[in-house]
């Protein structure tokens, strides 16, 4: 499923027009990443709960070369499903 299809599956669901679906649903990820940007967690009941996670530098290793390469320490976005979704998904 992709944006278009969960945009059309809102709308249906919800009775909104797909512009106004659209609209809703890019307003709400907005609203999560730069909540999760600032290093706030996003928690939705059932859901799950998005939030940023660091990462320690560490050593990697170039597949073609064999050297070893320096990976930075940096800070990504994760996203941890909540009760229901797993339940659901088992």
């Amino acid at each position: 499923m992709n944006k278009a299809d969960l945009v059309a599956k809102v709308a249906s669901k919800t009775g909104l027009t797909k512009k106004a679906a659209q609209d809703a649903m890019e307003a709400l990820m907005e609203a999560v990443m730069v909540a999760v940007s600032k290093g706030d967690s996003v928690t939705l009941t059932g859901f799950g709960t998005y939030k940023a996670s660091k990462r320690a530098a560490r050593n990697g290793r170039n597949p073609q070369s064999g050297q070893v390469i320096k990976i930075p320490a940096r800070t990504v976005p994760v996203f941890r499903p909540g009760k229901e979704f797993k339940e659901m998904v088992k």
